[in-house]
């Protein structure tokens, strides 16, 4: 049956089919939950006028393909849930979350959270959302989900659209028209498990460190794992980290120096040599004498060792096998016993198992292939390492094997006859492993501990072979036949039999001793308004006290001061930049709504979270109608605050201060209103104690005040602050209380406060693109970013205070074709009540809108308030906008330009020179704060 056969109905049409209208993967904490989880939009079209207890036979025939569903509680948060709800009656989308979820855990990659919900003012289309552990896995769970549950459909139901959609980049589109196979489409979903998912070692250390709070970012489709941010960071590669030694990796590569060293140290080791050739190893053999080894001098996993040769024959075929992995060969003394793997960390035995070599034990009745037929098909062996144990194959290695022991496949061994399939017992061959932690004999141990220390190595694998491990090898005879560097820890976090062991949380030990950081503190500022000024004073803060500051600002990304990235930064991935950087001490990330509706953030929980406010700006985008729809966004950032941390909160905005009730930490407000003068929200918190800082105005001006413990301390008066123009731009009055709310939360001193605040300035170097002011001109030029209704009010009354007494104020200005035509007009009726003259340019982000059509309702929006269109000019090119004001502009007049590409347009200013009809102003000397020539 395909997916979707054409069928006639009553009225000669078909009905709609499911469509996946689009798709978004977060990364990290987001609008729907605190961890990863992939969103696909749904249109169920004529489905949803079928919940699942309308459909025949669909909820039966879809837990006879899963029964594992059952387990599922759903709303009912019991096994069984979700069944309830499928025959009460549920529509499909919701059907897809728990199917993609189910599909994933199958796979092995477990995962439980989802969530379904329509989508505001659109019927039959919803949110599907689900968690996952490995990105493309989980995309693929959800495709292979939509298909499935189009299959159980009646036909003339049955189509699914943009399945494309759900397809990762990283793959080819798979054939999505044919039949649907639940087995073939687990195998797919397990393919890309045992591709891209961590490997049992990576993924225990990556579980201890989420148990301990140590955060972790992968770094490669490998095992590649940061554990920790910044200058706290540790890095691990499976069982090798940061701190292992290259010199004793490689050392321990080579199994005859290997060998050498622990010889020197006086430990126990076979006899051997290394040949490179079949006649040198059989050489070789006769003066080593006794059953021997021949494996590879740089091999792992067991590859190409054969056990107990004897014979010259032997030795050459055991020689060309392991010549297969090596070009040269190592032939060793056997030692008899069995075989042990002890593993060593940072200088201590943690466990120990004995390794059984792949084997079946007889009926006899069946064959040897068919014994092995029934060992595989015990749940816990897969394929590779996605479960405890691997399923044994009839390769040629385990043929030769059985051929040495003058068997074959077809054999019927004896009953309770056990038969080796492997020489070696490493669970990749499909050995099985026994706990002997608690049995080994301490001179054992020691032996152990010391070949660890005499190769290097800070984790280490030690093969032991003894008799009995619960006995001295110096009694008993055995040795050791070969160290690891990056050994397995499968075998230890689940034997095949006896106690499985944390093995992991001795290497986090190891990586983190007691009392050692793992984080620096994040500081993340959203807003609609301030962001990048309010994230650079606290950078600047931060500075003066001493740190390495990682920022993140919509004009790239500083370390230490230093930009590395330039463009719009205020996003996930750019926030990783900075917590991946080994010199950041402390991170102050802006954080913009774009990236948290497009990922999420970029990490897991932050130390200060501060919302600046709430204004009308991209509304009407990505679901994103209201104010209070803006608001939602935003507050994520409160509500990802550490418990210990801070959320800092503007009180004088209505939505921003309700957040109060979702932010977590302790909870600090800012106010341009002064105490006698702030909201009663406001005045509680600081009669009960909490901590607000505040503008107030005093004898000598506008004052910043900490509040704290009903305590009340001058910081230092607004005019000081050089960015606020003498007090004039009120606007970063406001960003200053926000940064010195944040700097104290980070235990700032006042001391250092006063002195960094009172050297932030609005120079260009210091605050690229807002209210950079030139004077080398015989002509004002203000630079700013203002980008919506509020950011252009506020610089309106800025405007007010500067204008000139005989000049005029010419404005260049665009606005982002995203947003709302009603909001481009209210940016032009605003720029009436701002500029004498407005240029009006075309924004360069167009988002769909015709050219020119953005500077049209702008143009609109300024005449309809009053400005005549004699003092209005359309150039939309951003430069030859620029140039135009700049070459309009007389002695004494301000020319404001409302900038996109702010490095290019601050270049031009500079090097523009004036024309002989402009004649310099004398006596004017650049304001406080001011760039100039």
């Amino acid at each position: 049956m395909t997916l979707y056969e054409p069928q006639d109905n009553a009225s000669g049409t078909l009905p709609a089919p499911m469509t996946v209208l689009e798709k978004q993967i977060y990364r990290g904490p987001n609008l729907y939950g605190y961890g990863p989880m992939i969103r696909f939009q749904l249109d169920l079209g004529a489905l949803e006028a079928h919940p699942t207890n309308t459909l025949p036979d669909f909820t039966d025939r879809l837990l006879t393909l899963l029964p594992s569903l059952h387990k599922h509680g759903c709303s009912y948060r019991k096994p069984g849930g979700f069944v309830r709800r499928l025959r009460d009656g549920t529509w499909l989308g919701h059907v897809a979350e728990h199917v993609a979820l189910d599909l994933q855990s199958l796979a092995g990659t477990p995962v439980t959270y989802g969530k379904t919900r329509s989508v505001r003012g659109r019927p039959g289309v919803y949110n599907v959302l689900y968690a996952y552990r490995e990105e493309r896995v989980g995309l693929m769970a959800g495709l292979s989900a939509l298909r499935l549950i189009s299959s159980l459909l009646p036909p003339e139901l049955q189509g699914l659209e943009g399945l494309s959609r759900l397809v990762p980049s990283s793959l080819s589109t798979p054939d999505l028209d044919g039949p649907f196979d639940l087995e073939a489409e687990l195998n797919g979903l397990r393919t890309l498990v045992r591709r891209y998912a961590l490997g049992p070692t990576t993924h225990s250390l990556v579980h201890e460190a989420e148990a301990r709070g140590i955060p972790w970012l992968r770094l490669d489709d490998e095992s590649l794992v940061q554990l920790g941010y910044g200058r706290y960071q540790q890095r691990i590669r499976a069982s090798i980290t940061g701190r292992t030694s290259h010199i004793a990796t490689m050392t321990a590569s080579d199994k005859a120096l290997t060998k050498r060293l622990l010889d020197r140290a006086g430990l126990p080791v076979p006899q051997g040599e290394v040949v490179r050739s079949a006649d040198e190893a059989v050489d070789a053999a006769r003066r080593l004498r006794g059953p021997l080894v021949t494996k590879p001098l740089d091999g792992n996993h067991g590859r190409g060792v054969s056990l107990q040769l004897r014979t010259p024959e032997e030795i050459r075929a055991g020689f060309a096998m392991a010549r297969e992995h090596s070009r040269s060969v190592v032939v060793e003394t056997y030692f008899p016993g069995n075989d042990h793997r002890v593993l060593v960390v940072n200088g201590e035995v943690v466990a120990v198992a004995e390794r059984v070599p792949a084997h079946v034990v007889g009926d006899g009745v069946s064959t040897v292939a068919q014994l092995v037929e029934v060992v595989n098909r015990d749940p816990r062996r897969g394929e590779g390492h996605e479960k405890v144990m691997t399923r044994i194959r009839l390769g040629a290695a385990e043929l030769d094997v059985l051929a040495r022991r003058g068997r074959t496949p077809e054999t019927v061994p004896a009953e309770q006859e056990v038969v080796f399939l492997c020489d070696t017992a490493n669970l990749s061959t499909g050995g099985t492993a026994i706990d002997r932690t608690d049995v080994i004999h301490p001179d054992n141990a020691t032996i152990a501990r010391r070949a660890a220390k005499v190769i290097g190595l800070d984790v280490a694998g030690i093969d032991l072979i003894s008799p009995d491990i619960s006995q001295s090898v110096h009694e008993t005879g055995g040795g050791i036949v070969e160290v690891n560097a990056a050994p397995g820890f499968r075998m230890h976090l689940q034997p095949s039999e006896g106690e499985g062991r944390n093995v992991a949380a001795p290497v986090i030990d190891h990586l983190f001793p007691q009392g050692t950081p793992c984080r620096m503190p994040i500081i993340s500022i959203t807003g609609t308004n301030g962001k990048s000024t309010t994230a650079r004073m606290v950078a600047h803060i931060l500075t003066h006290a001493g740190k390495t500051v990682g920022l993140t600002t919509s004009t790239g990304v500083y370390i230490g001061g230093e930009q590395i990235l330039s463009g719009d930064t205020t996003g996930p991935k750019s926030a990783k930049v900075v917590l991946s950087d080994p010199s950041v001490e402390v991170a102050v990330l802006e954080t913009a709504r774009g990236g948290i509706l497009r990922e999420g953030l970029g990490f897991d929980r932050c130390d200060v979270g501060a919302v600046l406010n709430v204004q009308p700006d991209h509304l009407g985008l990505k679901g994103i109608e209201t104010l209070e729809d803006l608001a939602w966004v935003k507050s994520l950032i409160v509500e990802v605050v550490a418990e210990n941390g801070t959320s800092v909160l503007n009180a004088d905005d209505p939505l921003t201060l309700r957040m109060r009730r979702r932010a977590r930490g302790t909870l600090v407000l800012f106010s341009m209103r002064g105490a006698a003068a702030c909201s009663p929200e406001l005045l509680a918190h600081i009669a009960e104690g909490g901590a607000a800082v505040v503008c107030e105005p005093t004898v000598l001006g506008d004052e910043l005040v900490l509040y704290q413990g009903r305590r009340r301390r001058p910081i230092l008066l607004a005019r000081e602050i050089p960015a606020t123009l003498g007090g004039a731009a009120q606007v970063n009055v406001q960003n200053a209380l926000a940064a010195a709310a944040i700097a104290l939360a980070q235990q700032v001193t006042l001391p250092v406060l006063r002195t960094a605040l009172a050297s932030f300035s609005t120079d260009f170097e210091q605050n690229p693109g807002r209210l950079n002011l030139y004077t080398g001109h015989p002509f004002h030029v203000l630079l700013d970013y203002a980008h919506n209704p509020s950011g252009l009010g506020q610089l309106r009354d800025l405007v007010r205070q500067l204008r000139p007494a005989s000049g005029r104020v010419i404005g260049v200005m665009g606005v982002a074709g995203d947003r709302r035509d009603e909001d481009i007009r209210q940016m032009g009726a605003l720029a009436a009540e701002t500029f004498d003259e407005l240029i009006v340019r075309e924004d360069e982000y167009r988002r769909g809108r015709a050219a020119g059509e953005g500077a049209r309702l702008l143009v609109e929006g300024a005449a309809n308030a009053g400005m005549s269109t004699e003092r209005i000019q359309t150039v939309l090119p951003e430069p030859d906008a620029v140039q135009a004001a700049l070459s309009a502009a007389k002695a004494g007049d301000l020319v404001v330009i409302l900038v996109t590409e702010v490095e290019q347009t601050w270049a031009q200013i500079r090097a523009f020179q004036p024309g002989p009809h402009v004649t310099r102003r004398l006596g004017g000397e650049p304001q406080q704060g001011a760039s100039h020539d």
